[in-house]
């Protein structure tokens, strides 16, 4: 199924997405909810986020290509740093490009959602403690990661988290295209077979140093190709079986 976070009118509420209609959900979608008969046209609504993370756990170099593709070594354990919830925005939402940075760059890449609370879990056990996957853009400001030699700062802006456009969930994520397209130009091309640590080996390795909560994101990685946007770019993060990531670039 697809899960939507939306706004209509005032309100803010999670649905199922079927075609081009909106099924509200009640309840809690980490937890028992309930599919209400009511629908909504997807045209009526604003789509958001589809969760609100209390954290991001970003994973770096989790490419082979895209180590190469920077001279880096390829790392033997995965390489973690945190964006924090503030930098979320959901489809459609400006990237905003800040005004002490030179260059921001797009990177493209599968996110995981947690579904409870996953605290030391075994690789066995990982796919009960995931609720689905998402688009992500781990959205960086590439200068400043030079400058600062940690990367805090740089992946931290507001607006440096976009995800969405729904969380799919029963999804094999172990075989998926994912592509970036800026201004309609393929940059990105790659499969999470590539993945260096796939997504059930990252949520045990990250929940043996944290307690990861329901709605927390993994980002997993981006593939080769990464590069500068500008103002006024659009760029899309397209992978298979769940969609397309819409956003654009902003001035700050």
């Amino acid at each position: 199924m697809k899960i939507v976070r939306y706004r209509f009118k005032e309100n803010i509420a999670y649905g199922l997405i079927e075609g081009e209609e909106i099924r509200e959900i009640r309840g809690d979608v980490f937890g028992e909810f309930t599919v209400e008969a009511r629908i909504k046209g997807v045209k009526e609504v604003d789509l958001l986020a589809p969760c609100v993370p209390g954290k991001i756990v970003a994973v770096g170099l989790n490419y082979r290509d895209h180590a190469e593709e920077i001279g880096a070594k390829i790392p033997d354990e995965p390489l973690l740093f945190l964006k924090p919830s503030t930098a979320v925005i959901g489809p459609g939402e400006k990237i905003i490009y800040p005004r002490m940075s030179s260059r921001v760059d797009y990177e493209g890449e599968l996110g995981v959602v947690i579904a409870k609370m996953t605290r030391a879990v075994s690789l066995e056990s990982v796919k009960d403690h995931i609720l689905g996957y998402v688009c992500f853009n781990d959205v960086t400001a590439r200068n400043i990661q030079k400058k600062d030699k940690q990367w805090t700062r740089a992946k931290g802006f507001d607006t440096f988290a976009p995800l969405g456009p729904w969380i799919v969930t029963d999804l094999n994520p172990h075989h998926l295209k994912l592509e970036t397209f800026l201004k309609g130009d393929l940059k990105q091309s790659s499969n999470t077979e590539n993945l260096i640590f796939d997504c059930y080996q990252l949520v045990s390795f990250i929940s043996q140093v944290m307690t990861l909560m329901p709605g927390d994101v993994i980002a997993t990685g981006t593939p080769s190709g990464i590069g500068p946007m500008a103002v006024g770019d659009r760029v899309d993060v397209v992978i298979e079986g769940i969609g397309t990531l819409t956003n654009f670039v902003a001035e700050g």
